[in-house]
């Protein structure tokens, strides 16, 4: 068995939360302590949140994420809002002074429905002049040609909460457009397959999700092409964005 509070646990193992250590927590992290409320779109497993709080953020902390079994290990702690939802549902009217997206999260939104709808909403739940702070992956990289169980660098292997050695690596099953269908496979190390979570990601150009954001209301206030803060250029592999709302 590999449940779905497995996978949440595994998702924390993948992708663990340092600001200290890690560019793109070094990159929210002082946004995220400097704001008296917080909009944690898509918060996961709670990770940012928990540290926020932890080092001692004492203003108004909301995570909302669709994803049951992972807002289950987020709400180990409560002193933190824990909303189950999808972005387009963000309470409008809440008054936020930030709103996150975090790890290419973003990137979930795949259809023009999708990606307006959420945007707009996120919109809703921010005060005036509240800003509004994402990343995805800038598709001239063309991430998705690493994701491959060929590529040495894409095979992880980590240990659970049970001491069970586990091996994860990725497979594109097809680029259509900018959408990149994958699946994750999570096995033994004998081989024996555990589960296959699949995943369609979005590459939205620069162009492209300009346009989204103008027509949600929302103006740009910055573009990074990377977590130093440089601009982005031909070789960016990120597109970093902090919007406002006007």
């Amino acid at each position: 068995m590999f449940s779905d509070a497995d996978a949440a646990a595994l998702y924390d193992l993948l992708n663990p939360w340092d600001p200290d250590s890690r560019p793109d927590g070094g990159f929210y992290f002082p946004l995220v302590m400097g704001a008296e409320s917080v909009l944690d779109v898509g918060c996961g497993t709670g990770a940012m949140l928990h540290l926020a709080r932890k080092r001692g953020h004492r203003g108004r902390l909301v995570g909302l994420d669709p994803d049951r079994a992972a807002l289950d290990r987020a709400r180990r702690r409560a002193d933190i809002e824990w909303v189950e939802g999808t972005a387009a549902e963000a309470k409008s009217g809440a008054g936020f002074r930030l709103a996150t997206m975090t790890g290419h999260a973003f990137q979930d939104l795949v259809t023009d429905h999708d990606v307006f709808a959420s945007l707009s909403a996120i919109h809703g739940a921010l005060r005036p002049g509240g800003r509004f702070v994402f990343d995805t992956r800038h598709p001239q990289a063309r991430a998705w040609e690493g994701w491959t169980p060929s590529n040495p660098d894409d095979v992880v292997e980590v240990v659970d909460d049970t001491g069970r050695v586990l091996r994860y690596w990725h497979d594109v099953e097809s680029v259509v457009g900018d959408v990149v269908t994958i699946s994750g496979t999570v096995a033994q190390l004998d081989g024996t397959v555990l589960r296959v979570l699949s995943e369609r990601l979005r590459f939205l150009n620069v162009m492209a999700l300009s346009g989204f954001l103008a027509e949600a209301g929302f103006e740009i206030e910055a573009q990074f092409g990377g977590w130093d803060r440089e601009p982005v250029t031909g070789s960016s592999r990120e597109i970093i964005t902090i919007a406002r709302r006007g």
